[in-house]
């Protein structure tokens, strides 16, 4: 306590023990793509190259000239080398300011450890990742079931963390453009399926389309807010489709969790926003990546409560800090309501918090929000006015 001498007003600060809470960043990317040993490197002033940088560890970078400092120099072909570059080149056209880049000189899997598990492992260890792609072209003796595993390894890392979202591409040729013969993985929230490869040259140099739609999803979160479905976007430096999509052909991709991409005009857009999620209240990829901002920014938001004392002081601050935090989510258009009140909820009282849940060192908040679903349909009912005397 601070000492007072003479007769006076006194205005001390004093620290709250609280803090607004912050939403979370929801668009840095990590990818991860096949780079050989003997990769091109670009020079430096003085002749000598840059150094490759090594396998299996996250390297952040933030330009595409960075990327070919660390990864090597990008040919113009769409050879299994070359296609991480041409991704993260279409993730920086489109809007995309962050990413992390492993980098892998095999897909093959030994008897003890497989390049993309060690990829991934990397990867839960830097937070801000929210987007999660490995664009690969696969090279002489890699067939379609490990691809497949691949693209369920994405998936688990997702759901295992919780935080994260993945953009799944499809094969680059498939057998017919049925559902069945694009969309071999399994259902899951916390990822999206991408039909079909982009032209990047207009010349036949056909990529993945995650790292150009990562970069399109960024561009979405900082112009109208993640809670806005990630589609009809156009994407940046797609020229062309591997196969062209019409109406009909969507008719039996679209129920079945398979984003087409298709050309309007001259430009190539997204035209799905759904998860591999068949009928489920996360059908909607915006509605999962919401719910993933949700968590991830009340868990960081509120780290200031573990071990302070549980009683309705700590109730009261809890609930007004994230009735803040939602309120301002809320005014983003985020929420359905028009009032708070119809929006969202937030309880931490003694109801939440009987003296057995106390005991057990716990305070737990109930939260409740009213979502915005995208009009994916837009029907208009049109008939004839008929003339009246």
């Amino acid at each position: 306590m601070p000492s007072y001498f003479s007769p006076g007003v006194y205005v001390e600060e004093v620290p709250s023990g609280s803090a607004p809470i912050a939403g979370v960043g929801t668009s840095t990317a990590g990818f991860i793509g096949l780079v050989p040993d003997d990769a091109s490197m670009p020079k430096l002033p003085d002749g000598t190259a840059y150094e490759l940088a090594p396998t299996g560890e996250p390297q952040l970078v933030t330009s595409f000239g960075e990327f070919t400092r660390k990864f090597g120099e990008v040919s113009s072909r769409a050879d299994a080398n070359s296609v991480l570059g041409h991704a993260v080149r279409g993730f920086f056209l489109n809007g995309g300011t962050r990413c992390w880049v492993t980098r892998v000189n095999t897909l093959a899997a030994g008897e003890n450890s497989d390049p993309i598990d060690e990829a991934l492992n990397g990867f839960e260890g830097v937070d801000e990742i929210a987007l999660v792609t490995a664009p690969i072209k696969p090279p002489e003796g890699i067939d379609a079931v490990r691809m497949n595993a691949i693209r369920e390894k994405l998936l688990s890392h997702c759901e295992k963390l919780q935080d994260r979202f993945a953009l799944l591409d499809s094969a680059e040729e498939v057998a017919g453009l049925t559902a069945e013969n694009i969309n071999t993985t399994r259902e899951s929230t916390y990822g999206a399926l991408y039909f079909p490869w982009i032209d990047v040259s207009g010349k036949g140099t056909f990529v993945p389309p995650s790292g150009h739609i990562a970069g399109m999803y960024a561009r979405v979160d900082a112009t109208r807010g993640v809670h806005k479905a990630p589609a009809n976007e156009v994407i940046r430096g797609a020229l062309n489709l591997k196969y062209r999509v019409g109406k009909p052909i969507q008719d039996g991709l679209n129920p079945e969790g398979v984003n087409a991409l298709r050309m309007f005009g001259n430009t190539v857009k997204v035209w799905g926003a759904r998860t591999l999620k068949k009928n489920d209240e996360f059908t909607y990829i915006n509605i999962r990546r919401l719910f993933n901002f949700l968590r991830e920014s009340i868990e960081e938001g509120l780290q200031w409560a573990v071990f302070e004392p549980n009683d309705t002081d700590l109730w009261a601050k809890i609930s007004r800090n994230v009735g803040a935090f939602l309120n301002n989510v809320w005014t983003s258009g985020a929420f359905f309501g028009n009032n708070p009140e119809e929006a969202y909820f937030v309880k931490c009282d003694d109801e939440t918090n009987p003296p057995e849940v106390r005991d057990l060192g716990q305070v737990v908040t109930e939260i409740g929000v009213a979502v915005t679903k995208p009009a994916e349909f837009v029907i208009f009912r049109l008939s004839q006015k008929t003339q009246s005397g």
